[in-house]
């Protein structure tokens, strides 16, 4: 057999449906000495908030098959206070951030929290200074380091922003490219938003002006500044229909499925 195709061959998952991260991730995780369950989020205010997470600890109404399955299996693993009490800049979450602040303290965060995975999402603060390279070798730089210390990385792409949507998606490219070439998990918020709302994400936009309530009351997935996600009172449930309505209940269940599978995949395997 020709040497390069061997070294195809021992590159591609041992199972057929096995992601291409789930190797790279146990061997990382082999070197983790801290404590099992700790699930880190770094971020700006998409993360900081407590519509991000938090919710979940309670009891969530109308969730798919899949998110109660995953549900269970978050439950089952991470420590209860990772649900609400791990938000702030001690640790790695803060409004108006962008991966500059990640790329200066993740080795602080990382050394106070010893976290076993981390969520990671940064760009729309980004979009107004960074360009794409520099916005891709910190992206890089933040999975090196905590890879290096043993924490599994979901990385999770940026949302759509009203009037920089182009650049957005090219932000988002980039991180896809990092999860990539990092072999880490990847959730595609971007992609999920625009697959689900591809003409009327914007909650900015002139058919949504006479929605009552609030910027976050607005029947789509990013709210009436164009920025954050919503989150209307009427779509806090993870029903089909909310999850297009709904910009962080949509980010809430991806994040609890992505985060089940590398629990079963990678940090419970035998």
């Amino acid at each position: 057999m020709r040497l390069s195709l061997l070294f195809l061959l021992l590159a591609l998952p041992l199972h057929a449906d096995e992601p291409a991260w789930v190797a790279p991730m146990k061997d990382v995780h082999a070197h983790f000495k801290g404590t099992a369950g700790t699930l880190a989020a770094f971020g700006d205010s998409i993360t900081v908030t407590l519509a991000f997470w938090a919710p979940l600890q309670g009891e969530p109404k109308n969730m798919p098959a899949d998110m109660a399955a995953a549900l269970a299996t978050v439950r089952g693993h991470m420590k209860p206070d990772c649900w609400a009490k791990w938000k702030g800049p001690a640790y790695g979450s803060e409004g108006g951030m962008t991966i500059r602040w990640a790329d200066e303290n993740v080795d602080r965060w990382l050394k106070k929290l010893n976290p076993e995975a981390a969520v990671i999402l940064f760009g729309t603060n980004d979009l107004s200074g960074l360009d794409r390279k520099e916005f891709r070798a910190k992206t890089a730089s933040v999975v090196d380091r905590c890879l290096k210390n043993g924490t599994v990385v979901l990385l999770t792409t940026l949302p759509p922003r009203s009037g920089a949507l182009e650049k957005a998606r090219d932000f988002a490219d980039a991180v896809r490219a990092v999860a990539k070439e990092k072999h880490v998990p990847l959730i595609d918020y971007q992609a999920e938003i625009l697959r689900r709302r591809p003409d009327d994400w914007d909650g900015s936009l002139p058919k949504f002006k006479d929605v009552k309530g609030g910027e976050y009351e607005v029947p789509t997935l990013i709210a009436r500044d164009g920025v954050h996600p919503s989150f209307p009172k009427a779509h806090q449930d993870y029903s089909a229909d909310s999850l297009s309505k709904s910009g962080y209940a949509l980010r809430n269940y991806l994040t609890v499925v992505a985060y089940a599978d590398v629990i079963k995949r990678v940090l419970k395997a035998k």
